[in-house]
């Protein structure tokens, strides 16, 4: 017979957790104003709030953090992580930072002005976070293809060529410094973008004379959809794609915490030797030293073997293999979702879940807080309080899509949690049309409010 898939690792070390009753879930999820960013770790049964950060790390990673250098400045952690950055990406000069919020700031911080336009594929809350916080515009060019939950397209993660170029024609280009790619695209359900467009978009940015910037924090899961479904790219090994993706990209920010398999860390990829020297300013500001960066030496050579690491096919399979495995169950149960499955977590379509909550009274984050309900599974909403307010006019932006993220950590739960998460989800789906009242805001903060904002039943 065949052989089953089985996980491409084995478990060294557990961590206990505890299932909480319906009654304890009720008083914390009140005490927390119904959100789940405020609720304690040990409250949380399974915590499928983000994958950043919340990775297993390796015997091998765990090894490096042992012989961190500690040096403030020429430390040989910093050399190394350096010559992996060559080696996969091509750039020769980085700056480290101590997540991915902080390359944006530092690199923003040089690039982004008042009034200036940054088109691209649904950009990271963080990213336009940043943008808007300068006075500036996120304009989102990503395809029709990916705001239809149920359509299939190998690569919703892709700009859309027309909308682009109009951005580039009907502006001055000095009012665009760049336009940033997100892979794979989170926002929009972890969809990936094609080499074909990462290609297409860096030659279109040459032609008007503009930057690319790569948002790379999952983009070794990227590298791995343009192995399994792009032509004639399922011979070439994941580091050999990576390689001729990031030769379509100007800079790169990366949130280390994904791909890199770290709790920790970031840094800034540079392929032009003046503007390195330029953002090295506002790192040494906010950051700390060129060769550290908020980062200590030891987190270095975890990060740096954590990028070798998942740029192993064998490592991907396991990854998104068990993505898939818990969205397949979810369909089982008919609980309607965005298709295809996603890099690194299942998006739930809470629109079509929730048909009765007004969209006023926050959709997504009232499903996820229904499932929170059941099981003590937390989830993120992915929608309106994401999407945050419109800065000019402070009314609610409304998404075309009110999605719940199931994020799914690295090397973390095994298929008997994906079976238990999705019953929770199935339960909630069962009595769905008991669920005809949603959340109102009672506090929020002005930018990004969605991980402190207080809420309420309606």
């Amino acid at each position: 017979m065949e052989l089953p898939f089985a996980e491409s690792y084995k478990i060294k070390m557990v961590e206990t957790i505890r299932r909480s009753t319906r009654q304890e879930r009720e008083k914390w999820l009140k005490e927390a104003y119904y959100n789940l960013f405020n609720l304690r770790s040990e409250y949380v049964y399974i915590d499928l709030l983000t994958d950043s950060g919340t990775g297993a790390m390796s015997d091998k990673q765990w090894a490096e953090m042992m012989i961190g250098d500690e040096s403030y400045a020429g430390a040989s952690s910093y050399l190394k992580m350096k010559a992996v950055i060559k080696e996969l990406f091509g750039f020769n000069d980085f700056l480290p930072t101590h997540q991915g919020r902080a390359a944006e700031n530092v690199l923003f911080s040089l690039l982004v002005k008042a009034g200036d336009i940054i088109p691209g594929n649904s950009h990271f809350d963080t990213t336009k976070g940043h943008i808007e916080f300068r006075h500036a515009h996120a304009v989102d060019c990503t395809i029709d293809e990916a705001f239809h939950p149920t359509l299939y397209h190998p690569f919703k993660g892709n700009l859309d060529l027309n909308k682009l170029e109009e951005v580039l024609k009907s502006n001055p280009i000095e009012k665009i410094p760049f336009i940033v790619v997100t892979l794979t695209c989170n926002t929009s359900g972890g969809q990936p973008v094609s080499m074909e467009n990462l290609k297409a978009v860096y030659e279109m940015a040459k032609k008007y004379g503009t930057l690319v910037i790569f948002d790379s924090a999952r983009f070794a899961e990227n590298a791995y959809f343009i192995k399994t479904r792009e032509p004639g790219y399922g011979d070439k090994t994941i580091k050999e794609i990576v390689k001729e993706m990031y030769t379509y990209a100007d800079v790169m920010t990366m949130s280390s915490k994904k791909d890199a398999i770290v709790n920790m860390g970031g840094f800034i990829g540079f392929g032009d030797r003046k503007m390195y020297e330029e953002a090295s300013v506002y790192n040494i500001m906010f950051e700390g030293f060129v060769t550290y960066g908020g980062m200590s030496g030891r987190d270095m050579n975890a990060l740096t073997q954590g990028l070798l690491e998942s740029t192993e096919f064998d490592y991907l399979q396991t990854r998104i293999k068990q993505v898939e495995y818990l969205g397949e169950k979810l369909k089982q149960y008919g609980v309607p979702l965005l298709e295809p499955i996603g890099g690194h977590a299942v998006f739930l379509d809470a629109k079509s879940f929730l048909p009765a909550i007004p969209k006023e009274q926050y959709i997504a984050q009232t499903l996820a807080v229904e499932i929170y309900l059941e099981g003590g599974v937390r989830a993120v909403e992915i929608g309106t309080l994401l999407a945050d307010r419109d800065p000019d006019t402070r009314e609610n932006r409304y998404p075309a899509m009110e999605l719940v993220r199931l994020a799914i950590p690295r090397r973390v739960y095994t298929n008997s949690h994906m079976d238990y998460i999705a019953a929770t989800v199935a339960n909630v789906f069962e009595r769905r049309n008991q669920i005809t009242k949603g959340l109102k805001i009672l506090r929020e903060a002005p930018i990004m409010r969605h991980f402190t904002v207080e809420l309420d039943r309606v």
